[in-house]
């Protein structure tokens, strides 16, 4: 709280005076963090163009946030925090769940348009992100890794979608 207080050139009273609690004041600062680095635009699908382009765009979109200095600081210190406090892991959980539907309505939309196998759109778009978050998340938040290169990340993104689409596509 003294640093806090330091930063914004306040007392420490006064910021408990906007925040009556360090849980209220660190929730604030998870809030304004997750939606600056989740601020992404959504990508509609579009039945004329190949399936393969639409999804680079989106992988590449999400890999350049997990690559996101802001973004992995917001992480560990967020799953440092739901480690003490179950509840505020659940909410984290279902906000990055939130924010990672848009996939899973793009497969659900491929699927309508028959260009992609019946598979639970959820389930097909975790697969996939679970491929690059092993690659461009759990390694820097865990190990301490730097971020993929640019040339990684497009080696990384092919590889997913090669797998994604041999397996879904029609």
């Amino acid at each position: 709280m003294d640093k806090i207080a330091a930063t914004a050139g306040v007392s420490k009273r006064t910021v408990y005076n906007h925040f009556p609690s360090k849980e209220e004041l660190f929730d604030e600062i998870l809030n304004h963090l997750w939606a600056r680095v989740t601020a992404e635009q959504e990508t509609p699908y579009h039945p004329g163009l190949p399936l393969r382009d639409q999804m680079r765009r989106m992988l590449m979109a999400k890999m350049q946030m997990l690559g996101d200095d802001n973004f992995l600081d917001l992480a560990r210190v967020a799953i440092a925090a739901t480690i003490h406090s179950p509840e505020r892991a659940q909410n984290m959980v279902a906000r990055m769940g939130e924010r990672e539907e848009g996939l899973a309505v793009w497969i659900r939309s491929a699927q309508a348009d028959g260009r992609l196998k019946p598979v639970a759109p959820e389930f097909a778009a975790q697969q996939i992100q679970g491929m690059l978050k092993s690659f461009a998340f759990w390694p820097q938040i865990s190990m301490g890794l730097p971020g993929l290169s640019d040339e990684m990340q497009t080696t990384v993104v092919a590889s997913a979608l090669d797998m994604f689409l041999a397996c879904y596509q029609l």
